[in-house]
């Protein structure tokens, strides 16, 4: 059974989700708001969480930053009311893996969160390596960029997209095809997200001058490495 965390404050909702996740394998933990939430995530170890955005006293986005600083292994979707373009795009750029607009029908988020899963745990099967990328060395079991005394803890998505890159160096890969590898899907809130994860990558990689990822417009990026 996978171990999920629930953090929604809406009883009648959380219950049917409860019924429905323990009939397809899941042990479901449940929250009622943000705070007991964090609190929960401090003393479990999660395969996966469904935030809602708006919760009382601590709501969904801060609760992701939180949970992210103590574990940015761990896969989390959104579940939110509102609609805006705005919100989904920060939801996406604090490291979303998924993001549902209530009201949903329960079958899509079990499918939802099974294929996560399941690219989580492909992910961490074939990246049982440390690959040296110029002067950096990528622990990508540990999920991390060394170089000299300095260490950059990385997310599971910024790790997959590094290896994407590095497998794919000084050739020009098109937005899309990234987007499918690592994203799963190449709509515009993916593609949004992607510029956020690209920016955080540059400055991960800012002390060596012979590593840089170029962008070229509506085409896509390449990641050049000076041997």
């Amino acid at each position: 059974m996978k171990k999920l965390l629930l953090a929604e404050d809406d009883f009648d909702l959380s219950n049917v989700l409860i019924q429905y996740l323990q009939l397809h394998n899941f042990e479901v933990i449940w929250a009622e708001n943000g705070r007991k939430a964090l609190e929960l995530f401090q003393k479990n170890t999660f395969d996966i969480c469904i935030l809602d955005v708006m919760m009382p006293e601590m709501d969904g986005f801060t609760l992701a930053e939180e949970l992210l600083k103590i574990n940015p292994e761990t896969p989390f979707i959104f579940l939110t009311a509102k609609q805006l373009k705005e919100d989904k795009i920060k939801g996406l750029q604090l490291g979303a893996d998924d993001y549902i607009v209530k009201p949903f029908e329960v079958e899509e988020l079990i499918l939802r969160l099974n294929n996560i899963l399941k690219r989580s745990e492909s992910n961490l099967k074939v990246s049982f390596q440390e690959i040296t990328i110029g002067k950096y060395l990528f622990d990508t079991k540990r999920l991390c960029l060394k170089i000299d005394d300095k260490t950059q803890q990385l997310t599971e998505k910024e790790a997959s997209l590094i290896q994407f890159l590095y497998q794919h160096k000084n050739q020009i890969v098109k937005r899309e095809t990234i987007l499918k590898a690592v994203w799963k899907t190449d709509d515009y809130f993916s593609g949004r997200s992607m510029d956020v994860f690209i920016t955080k990558i540059r400055k991960y990689f800012n002390d060596d001058a012979n590593i840089s990822i170029e962008s070229t417009r509506f085409i896509g990026l390449e990641f050049k490495i000076k041997e």
